[in-house]
């Protein structure tokens, strides 16, 4: 989408991993969305890198390789480093901006987030104005686009939200309405009449912590995305088929849950939940999260 005036060049990549499939609904919506009017430079939208994933429903290129641990790739290396060799030529390096649209893995849910360098002003603007309720900030990753985008001084986001092979709302609405806010602040789009509601304000995390299994069993999940969470408190019981039970799962500190586990079964040792943790008062958080589902889910639509 290119606009009559001059301006900022932004990139917009779903399914680098082919099984993650929100951020190709939130490049289709954006596409056909009326209130998307780019007056000044150009959004290049791109729903499937990984087309070859898309179509497998797989999270791997056919050669089995990660293509976001592939980059900057080669002109003549394998499949995976010739699609990031293409990608990060033809689209990354003509761009000022990107953001990069993720979920979380298979059986396995994120709530809506920015991953981002924190520590570059203009890449923490962005990610600020985007308006998800979390901010983690992330460390590039080697291998991975956003590592090649900074390298190419392409201020870059990556939004992680649901659940791989499968369309959630609340995700989708996130992704959309946070891109709007993204091309409304670079100048890319007119500026809209300002809703009444509040602000949304990310909440930046300090770090984050997974909480692992410590027995094999059936998971009897307690907790939910985005509630607030308690050193100690129990998280999820597992047991047998017969309903012993082998283990309690408790957090190892306080914070907001923001990804988790989703199938029933767990294995020692296996990553069961995600857990962020703040300078804010964690109950200030979780409310600040209800506030965002509120305004973003379907039965609340005004529009």
């Amino acid at each position: 989408i290119r606009a009559k005036k001059p301006g900022p060049t932004i990139f917009l990549s779903a399914a680098v991993h082919g099984d993650e499939l929100n951020g190709i609904e939130i490049i289709r919506r954006l596409i056909h969305e009326k209130k998307l009017k780019i007056t000044r430079g150009t959004v290049i939208a791109v729903p499937m890198v990984n087309v070859y994933g898309v179509v497998n429903q797989s999270r791997y290129m056919p050669d089995r390789r990660d293509l976001n641990r592939c980059f900057p790739g080669s002109a003549k290396g394998s499949l995976a480093g010739r699609v990031a060799h293409i990608f990060l030529n033809e689209i990354v390096k003509h761009c000022d901006y990107g953001i990069d649209l993720h979920t979380g893995a298979i059986h396995r849910s994120n709530l809506p987030q920015i991953r981002a360098d924190m520590s570059d002003p203009d890449t923490k603007a962005l990610a600020e104005v985007f308006g998800v309720p979390v901010v983690l900030n992330s460390t590039l990753v080697d291998g991975s686009l956003r590592e090649s985008a900074v390298k190419n001084e392409t201020k870059i986001l990556l939004y992680e939200a649901g659940e791989a092979l499968r369309f959630d709302e609340f995700s989708i609405r996130a992704g959309m309405k946070g891109i709007l806010n993204v091309l409304q602040y670079l100048g890319m789009t007119r500026k809209v009449v300002r809703s009444k509601k509040k602000k949304l304000v990310p909440f930046i995390a300090n770090g984050s912590q997974w909480v692992r299994a410590n027995a094999s069993g059936i998971v009897h999940n307690i907790v939910n995305l985005g509630d607030q969470i308690t050193k100690g408190q129990v998280l999820a019981e597992i047991g047998s088929p017969y309903g012993a039970i082998f283990d309690s799962v408790k957090a190892t500190r306080s914070g907001i849950l923001i990804g988790k586990q989703n199938i029933p079964l767990v294995q020692d040792g296996e990553a069961m939940f995600h857990v962020a943790y703040f300078s804010e008062d964690d109950e200030e958080i979780a409310e600040h999260i209800e506030n965002v589902q509120e305004q973003l889910l379907p039965e609340n639509d005004d529009s």
